[in-house]
């Protein structure tokens, strides 16, 4: 018979201890260890004890092969597919977060109802939203003639004894992942014990029947999905869905695939009828550009594999306070001060004393420092007040000496400037390019952006 165990697991990071704590050891976040039950079996596995019985001689290879390449499952949804790494492979296990009202369960039933369309057997279990819900949602993105099967349930014994009993099944999604309970678990659903129980046998399942499975998480306020960080190690892709609700822009992120490129990203735009394919987003985040407005920098940047450009806006204004302000969206804070300290340190431009505005236009979020340049070209003309040259691309690491260093894939980014119209290109020297179309401004040195852009208005 099991035997009934007690025990203190924060619901942060998951570290389990034998008493209740206001604060966990391992991660220092407050009251947020909880007493769960769990139930053990009498032979003591589950205590951290080994078992008596001798396992048995597993099979070893060489690491000479010549395997095949994983098969893949296209869903139809270039931009979807792109995000996974090239489409679904059997057998795996995607984890897709998000805020919530983002987008997460629009897409995935308009991904299955795709397949499903196709002839791939698809089952959608919901244990946020009954049948009806779903069928309206289904209905509202002209999906009801779709041969997906549904069902709401949160018993995992349930849904895993009704996917053993479908044969040729391809894909499952599981909606939501938090709202799943094992009932050998005496916790609450959502806890950390719970939901890491429950994606463990889903993704067994998920291998031991070459079933490709869906999991959705919720996220916390800080961004990451709620529950322990092993979850997304135990999973072969992890999908962030971005964007703000300001925006109709959403961006589905490759932050893990082993089965493909990590930070690939599909772009879609929210409309009436769900989630619609962005082919050409660089033409979409900068379609709406005035050409003659100072404090604005077109950015040629990399997102995974795919070059984009993206407007960059920049607002530097006389501060009354005595510590000037620092508003950034879609952009990295510390980043903004070291480019700041560089400008009055190496340019003596005096920025520390204004207050500063950085956006990047469309609800973009940039993380790679060959922003450097764009971000300084906005701030210095926006301080100048001279706008940059039409049709101009900018892009470029700064360092804390002032030089402009070389980024990757240079080529990529100047091939999508040359396709969109633009003309010139002020960029780090000592790269070399083949076929460039653009006439290119080789810098090395911040002050010669600065003499570029204010052109000695500034003196």
């Amino acid at each position: 018979m099991a035997k009934s165990r007690k025990s203190f697991v924060c619901q942060s990071c998951g570290a389990t201890t034998g008493k209740w704590a206001g604060q966990c050891e391992a991660c220092n976040d407050w009251n947020s260890i909880v007493e769960e039950e769990n139930l053990t079996h009498p032979s003591g596995l589950g205590k951290g004890q080994p078992s008596q019985s001798k396992g048995r001689i597993i099979t070893l290879s060489d690491l000479e092969g010549e395997d095949a390449p994983p098969p893949r499952m296209i869903s139809g949804i270039s931009e979807f597919d792109r995000a996974c790494g090239g489409g679904l492979v059997p057998g795996s296990a995607i984890l897709i977060g998000g805020d919530p009202g983002i987008g997460k369960s629009t897409i995935l039933l308009q991904a299955v109802g795709k397949l499903a369309a196709g002839g791939t057997k698809t089952i959608y279990i919901s244990g946020e939203e009954s049948v009806s819900q779903v069928r309206m949602r289904a209905k509202r993105l002209g999906l009801s003639q779709c041969p997906v099967r549904l069902g709401s349930e949160t018993n995992l014994r349930d849904i895993l004894t009704t996917l053993d009993k479908e044969p040729g099944l391809q894909v499952v999604v599981i909606d939501s992942i938090q709202t799943m309970y094992a009932d050998t678990v005496g916790s609450a659903p959502g806890t950390v014990t719970q939901v890491r129980t429950c994606a463990q046998e889903l993704i067994r399942y998920a291998k031991r029947k070459n079933v490709c499975i869906f999991l959705v998480g919720h996220v916390t306020k800080d961004g990451q999905i709620a529950g322990p960080r092993v979850l997304e190690h135990m999973v072969d892709t992890v999908l962030y869905f971005e964007g703000d609700r300001g925006h109709q822009f959403r961006i589905l992120r490759a932050v893990k695939n082993r089965f493909g490129a990590t930070d690939e990203i599909g772009v879609f735009e929210m409309s009436d009828l769900g989630l619609q394919e962005v082919p050409n987003p660089s033409a979409l985040f900068i379609g709406n550009r005035s050409g003659d407005i100072s404090g604005s920098a077109i950015f040629a940047g990399m997102e995974g594999s795919r070059p984009m450009l993206v407007e960059i806006q920049a607002l530097v204004a006389p501060s009354t306070l005595g510590q000037p302000r620092r508003a950034v969206v879609g952009w990295d804070n510390g980043r903004l001060a070291m480019i700041i300290a560089v400008l009055d340190a190496r340019c003596g431009l005096g920025l520390g004393a204004y207050d500063i505005y950085l956006n990047v236009a469309g609800g973009l979020r940039i993380t790679e420092p060959a922003a450097d340049m764009a971000v300084a070209a906005a701030l210095i003309s926006s301080l100048s007040d001279r706008p940059i040259p039409e049709e101009t691309i900018l892009f470029g690491e700064i360092s804390l000496s002032g030089e402009i260093r070389p980024v990757s894939q240079a080529e990529a980014r100047i091939k999508e400037s040359s396709k969109l119209g633009f003309a010139q290109a002020y960029m780090p020297a000592n790269i070399k390019l083949k076929g460039k179309g653009l006439k290119l401004m080789e810098l090395d040195q911040i002050t010669k952006l600065v003499d570029l852009v204010a052109q000695d208005a500034l003196q």
